[in-house]
C-alpha cells in the first residue's frame, strides 16, 4: 500500500472538479493557455500578405496575419479605440489594411494605427503606441504558434523541447519535413469534454484493445496497453502483414525521402502540452490543435499532411484518413462518455490509474503545478 491507502499498482488521478469546476477552467485559460505557446494555424493558411486568421487562445481573441514583408504577425483582436472586435470572421483576407467596423479607426497589416475619422488633427495620437498590440509568434513544423506572456517561455524549451523528450532528439522529427508537406484533409471536431480528458486519453493505450479495433490491427503491439509515448524515442511496429498506415493495412502513399530506415514501418506519437498532439508514419503526418472551449467542450483540429505531389497528383488518401478519423471518433466519443461522471459524487475525489497509464499521474502533477505557480 501507498501513503494513500492505494495499492502499489494504483495512483489517485485528479479529482473530478478539475473537469467540471468553471473557475478550475477560468484558472487553466490564466495559467496555462495565456502563459505557453499555443499552436494556432498551419502557416499555408496565410500565403499572402494580408491573409488572416482570428483564433480564440484562452479568453482572447487573437488575429494572425501575414505582413508586407512575409512575415507573421500576431495581436490581440481588439481595437485600440473603444475595445470592438476588429475581425469577426474565423479567416479571411484584406489589401493592405484591418479597419475596425465602429468607427474606422484602421491599422496597417504591421500594427500600426494608419487612420482614423479626424486623424490628421490629432497629431499627439502617436501612430505605434495606439496601434495592434502585439503578441509573440513563432513559425515550426509549418504551423504558427503565439505566446500571450509578455515575458513568453523559450519555444526551444518548452515546444522542441517537448518533442525532443519524446523522441530523444529534434532530428527525427525533422526528418518528415513537416513545414513542407501540404495538408490533404482538415476534420474538426466539437467534443463535449473536457480538454484534459482528451490528453489524457490520448497519453494512454489501456483503452486500445476495447475500442480501437482498426489501430490495434495495424499496430498490434497496441493490444497489450502501452502507448507509443511511453517509452523515449520508441516507434510502435506495424504488423507483420500491415503494408501501410491504412484503415484496412493496406499500402499507403508515397514514403516521405527524409524519414528515416529505422522509422520506416512505425508510428510515433507526441504530446506537446498544453493542446498539441503530433503522429508520425512513413508517408503521412497527422497534427491535431485543441481549442479549449469551455470546461466540457473542446474544439479539435486535425490534419492529414502529405508530400505535397501526392495531394497535387489528385491520389486517394481517403484509407489513410479513414484510420485515423475513425481512431479520433471513438476516442472522443470515449471521452464524451466519461465526461458526465466527472459530476457524479463517486468521482469527487477522482479515479486511478494503472500501471500503463501512470506517466499521465506526470502530467496531472504539470497541470497543479501550473496552477499553483504565481503569474510572472
Amino acid at each position: 500500500m501507498t501513503s494513500t491507502g492505494l495499492p502499489d499498482s494504483l495512483i489517485a488521478t485528479l479529482p473530478g472538479s478539475s473537469y467540471t469546476d468553471p473557475q478550475i477552467f477560468a484558472q487553466e485559460q490564466e495559467r496555462i493557455f495565456e502563459t505557453m505557446w499555443f499552436c494556432v494555424a498551419r502557416a499555408s493558411e496565410l500565403a499572402r500578405p494580408g491573409a488572416f486568421r482570428t483564433v480564440d487562445v484562452g479568453r482572447e481573441s487573437i488575429l494572425v496575419t501575414r505582413a508586407r514583408d512575409h512575415s507573421v504577425r500576431a495581436y490581440f483582436n481588439v481595437c485600440r479605440h473603444r475595445g470592438a472586435k476588429l475581425c469577426t470572421e474565423e479567416s479571411g483576407e484584406v489589401k493592405r489594411a484591418f479597419q475596425c467596423p465602429y468607427h474606422a479607426w484602421t491599422y496597417g497589416l504591421d500594427g500600426k494605427l494608419v487612420a482614423a475619422p479626424n486623424l490628421t488633427k490629432m497629431p499627439d495620437v502617436g501612430r505605434t503606441e495606439y496601434g495592434l498590440v502585439s503578441v509573440a509568434v513563432r513559425e515550426w513544423l509549418g504551423y504558427v504558434w503565439v505566446c500571450l506572456a509578455e515575458n513568453p517561455p523559450s519555444f526551444e524549451e518548452d515546444v522542441i523541447g517537448e518533442v525532443v523528450s519524446r523522441l530523444g532528439d529534434v532530428e527525427s522529427i525533422e526528418r518528415y519535413d513537416i513545414d513542407n508537406l501540404s495538408v490533404g484533409k482538415r476534420i474538426v471536431y466539437d467534443v463535449k469534454a473536457n480538454w484534459k480528458l482528451i490528453i489524457e486519453n490520448f497519453m494512454e493505450c489501456y483503452h486500445c484493445a476495447t475500442i480501437h479495433p482498426e489501430l490495434t490491427e495495424v499496430l498490434p503491439e497496441f493490444a497489450d496497453g502501452y502507448a507509443a509515448q511511453y517509452y523515449v524515442g520508441h516507434g510502435a511496429e506495424f504488423g507483420e502483414e500491415v503494408q501501410g498506415f491504412t484503415v484496412d493495412g493496406s499500402e499507403g502513399l508515397d514514403r516521405i525521402p527524409g524519414v528515416a530506415e529505422d522509422q520506416d514501418r512505425r508510428y510515433y506519437a507526441i504530446t506537446v502540452r498544453p493542446q498539441v498532439f503530433i503522429n508520425l508514419v512513413p508517408d503521412h503526418v497527422i497534427f491535431h490543435r485543441m481549442y479549449p472551449v469551455s470546461v466540457d467542450r473542446t474544439i479539435v483540429e486535425c490534419d492529414w499532411l502529405y508530400l505535397p505531389h501526392v495531394i497535387e497528383s489528385g491520389k486517394d488518401v481517403s484509407r489513410s484518413v479513414e484510420l485515423f478519423d475513425r481512431v479520433n471518433r471513438q476516442d472522443f466519443d470515449a471521452c464524451e462518455r466519461t465526461q458526465p461522471g466527472m459530476s457524479s459524487r463517486m468521482y469527487a475525489k477522482g479515479g486511478v490509474l494503472v500501471p500503463s497509464e501512470h506517466h499521465i499521474g506526470a502530467f496531472h502533477d504539470w497541470v497543479n503545478e501550473r496552477l499553483g505557480a504565481p503569474l510572472g
